[in-house]
Order: structure tokens, then C-alpha cells, then sequence
């Protein structure tokens, strides 16, 4: 199992930071805007350059010195990323030259013992070239002129970044890895007495304190003759009850194992029902296409009649109607009460998660699909599905090419999706379509 490096760009608003970020990764992910600030929370992308994988971190302004709330709070933010980071871009301003903002910021970041890579942004010409010798004032023996905006000097700035990083795995789903499985949560839900439970052993600490687990723990186990990993994470807090920074770097490797896992297990406090907080994090799962299982911990505290279990599944789907195909299991951590069989769950998800599904066979469904619900018209045209195919799983994702793209409601993109959990049997996984248009 790879674990891909990490590089953070920091530096002070408004230097090129999204737009570095941005074209590194090859998209249009960070929003960029000619005005300091716009990034304020961390941005996080998974990237390949010329064979190797990393994920790129772009961060807020970093203004060491400013008191103003919001720019505390990104520096944080900033700090949070370097903490997480391998390696570190420090982007400056090459128009503005050497500030006293970017001399603290190179001193602060000299005290860690981390890979710097000094880059100098908006140089566009030979007259913005003149300005580059000041830099050498911050006592380094070596930075990168570029354009973030017209790609000049990033490739080579890149080369040296990552030439010692390993090369990116090709098949990242290798059959002989095992499933991993992410066990998530607020603090205090039972997650490391539910692993334990299944390890029938004590692996993690097991503390009603919360933020006891400060780590992801890696557990390998066999059941029924299939290999898993079970990563047990620190409980995810709201932004505004985390103070400690260690608890923050917490949050952070528990939003990392999110992306590492396959099967993500949320659970839920019986006693608490289902809270705001538990709905994010069960957000954070779904916009990264995991699949889930909503685990009920705790059920044994709970007085119960024959409706008790309808009722408050019922108030789980309503509640986390974008996640309402997610399966759902009432257990008990400490008693063992149907926690075996979470297993039997994993595997009918996992299944789902990773099956494939012919083009003839996805044709001939949405040939039929669309006799039976017209396509709407579009500017006054009728639209057309052309062909449809499935390009990936984990999740599965469909690309459907049309006759107008912006033309397909989001109304239709759910039937259709409706349409092929129906036929195929995706009812436990999140499913994806793509529209792209005929050429």
C-alpha cells in the first residue's frame, strides 16, 4: 500500500499560491481571484507528474505577524499543512520583490526540519529578472523563478521537487491488498472498542476520555478467508471545539484515512442519535465516492420496542438523503451484540463497489430507460444519449455522451442513476455519472 507524499504551497495572499496549485494539477481545482484571502481552508488534490503521485496542499495567506482573525485562522491553516507536508513550496512574489512578511516566513520555516523549495512567481520577463537578486538576502543558495500563470520554470522546479519520490503504483486496487476499512466518527463513539471487538483483543487504548486515539492504527485481520485492514482514526470535531494542535493534526490524519480507505464505517452514538456533526463527516465520505456502512454503536443503552429499529433508521435516511442507499447495522462495541456481522456487510458493499458492467448491457438499459422517460428538450431541441460506458469503480462511474451536456438535468442524471442501481444491483454503493458531449 502506497502512501503518497505530500507537498504544501505557502507563502503570503495573493502571491499565485491557487494559481501554482492549479497548475500543477492540471485543473481548475483552488479558486483564483486577483485578491488576497481567497483560499482560507486548505485545498487538497491528488496529482501525478512524470510518473510520480503526491497529493498538493494549497493553503491561505500566510501573514506571521497579523492579528485579525481570519488571517489567524489561515495561518493556522497554513501551519496545519506544513506539519502534514514532505515537502514545501515557499512562493513569493517576484513583481513586489522581497517583503518583511517573506523574510519571518523563511525564518519560521528554517526551524523545521523539512524540504524547502524557495520559488519566486510573476516572473513574466527580463525586467521582472533584475528584481531577483534581492532574494538571496534570505541566505539560500538556490530558488525558482516561474510563472504559475503561464507554466514557465514549473517543470523544473517539479523535477527536483519530486525526483526522489517513488514512482505512482499503477494498479492501485491490486487484488493481494487487503480491503481497508476506515473506521470514523465523532470522539467518544466507541470506534477503537468496536475494533477490538472484531481483533477480539485490546490493539487500541479504549477510554471513555475523548481524544484518546491521536493516530491512524493500522490492524491487519483475516475473516472468512478474505484479508482487511482496519484503521481505527482520532474522532472528527467541530472546527470550533479544536484547540490543541495536536488534536488538529488529528483531525487532519483522520480526513487522510477517509481518502485512503475503501469501505468507510461511520458510527453513530445510539444514546445521541444522529447529530450535526455525524452528517458532515458522513459528507466528507460521500464527496470523496467511499462507500459506507452507517454502524449504530451503543445499541445496547437504548430501550427498545418491535418499531425502534425502523424508527430511527427511518431518521438516519432522512437525514442523510445524499447517502440514503448506505446500509445500516445496530450493534453493541461492548457486548459484541451483531458485530460479527459488519464483515457479512463489507463484503456485499465491496462487491458493488468494485463490479463491472458491460456496454451492451449498459446500452440495451438505457435504451429502454429513455423510451420510458423522454429525454427533455434542451434551447428548444430534443436531446440524445448517443452511447453510455463504465470507465471506473471504487465508485462505479458511468460517462454518458450526449447532444448538449448543459442540457441534462440534475432531475434526470438522478433517474438514470436510479435506473442503473435497479438493473445492475448497485443499491449499497454511491454511483457516478459523467456527461460529456458527442464529437
Amino acid at each position: 500500500m502506497q502512501i503518497k507524499p505530500v507537498i504544501a504551497i505557502v507563502g503570503r495572499p495573493n502571491v499565485g499560491k491557487s494559481t501554482l496549485f492549479n497548475r500543477i494539477a492540471g485543473k481548475p481545482k483552488a479558486i483564483v481571484i486577483d485578491e488576497p484571502g481567497a483560499t482560507r481552508d486548505r485545498n487538497y488534490t491528488d496529482c501525478v507528474w512524470e510518473g510520480k503521485a503526491f497529493t498538493l496542499i494549497d493553503t491561505g495567506g500566510f501573514e506571521p505577524a497579523s492579528e485579525e482573525m481570519i488571517l489567524v485562522q489561515m495561518r493556522e491553516q497554513t501551519n496545519l499543512a506544513i506539519e502534514e507536508a514532505d515537502a514545501i513550496i515557499f512562493l513569493m512574489d517576484g513583481k513586489e520583490g522581497l517583503t518583511p512578511s517573506d523574510m519571518e516566513i523563511a525564518r519560521q520555516l528554517r526551524g523545521r526540519s523539512k524540504n524547502i523549495f524557495y520559488a519566486v512567481n510573476k516572473v513574466d520577463g527580463d525586467r521582472h529578472k533584475e528584481l531577483l537578486s534581492e532574494f538571496y538576502r534570505l541566505g539560500i543558495e538556490q530558488f525558482y523563478p516561474l510563472s504559475a500563470q503561464h507554466g514557465l520554470g514549473v517543470d523544473e522546479m517539479m523535477f527536483t521537487i519530486t525526483q526522489d519520490f517513488p514512482a505512482s503504483e499503477e494498479n492501485e486496487h491490486d487484488k493481494n491488498e487487503p480491503v481497508k476499512i476506515a473506521i470514523v466518527g465523532k470522539p467518544n463513539v466507541g470506534k477503537s472498542s468496536l475494533v477490538n471487538r472484531i481483533l477480539g483483543k485490546e490493539r487500541n487504548i479504549a477510554n471513555p476520555t475523548p481524544g484518546t486515539t491521536r493516530d491512524a492504527i493500522d490492524s491487519p485481520i483475516k475473516v472468512r478467508g478474505n484479508n482487511y485492514l482496519l484503521i481505527d482514526t482520532a474522532g472528527i470535531r467541530k472546527k470550533t471545539k479544536i484547540s490543541l494542535t495536536l488534536e488538529k493534526y488529528s483531525v487532519v490524519q483522520a480526513l487522510k484515512t477517509i481518502n485512503r480507505c475503501d469501505i468507510a464505517l461511520i458510527l453513530i452514538d445510539a444514546e445521541e442519535g444522529l447529530t450535526e456533526q455525524d452528517t458532515k463527516i458522513a459528507g466528507l465520505a460521500y464527496e470523496r465516492g467511499k462507500a459506507c456502512i452507517i454502524v449504530v454503536n451503543k445499541w445496547d443503552k437504548i430501550e427498545k420496542d418491535n418499531s425502534s429499529v425502523g424508527k430511527f433508521s427511518a431518521d438516519i435516511k432522512d437525514k442523510l438523503k445524499f447517502m440514503d442507499f448506505s446500509p445500516i447495522i445496530f450493534v453493541s462495541a461492548l457486548t459484541g451484540q451483531r458485530a460479527p456481522k459488519i464483515f457479512k456487510l463489507i463484503e456485499a458493499v465491496y462487491e458493488q463497489y468494485n463490479k463491472r458492467v458491460t456496454t451492451a448491457q449498459l446500452n440495451d438499459l438505457i435504451e429502454k430507460s429513455v423510451k420510458k422517460n423522454p429525454l427533455p428538450r434542451a434551447q428548444n431541441r430534443q436531446q440524445h444519449i448517443s452511447y453510455a460506458t463504465q470507465v471506473d469503480v471504487q465508485p462505479p462511474t458511468f460517462v454518458f455522451f450526449v447532444s448538449n451536456v448543459k442540457g441534462m438535468h440534475f432531475s434526470y442524471e438522478r433517474y438514470l442513476i436510479n435506473q442503473i442501481r435497479s438493473a445492475f444491483n448497485f443499491d449499497l454503493v454511491p454511483v457516478k455519472i459523467i456527461f460529456r458531449k458527442k464529437r
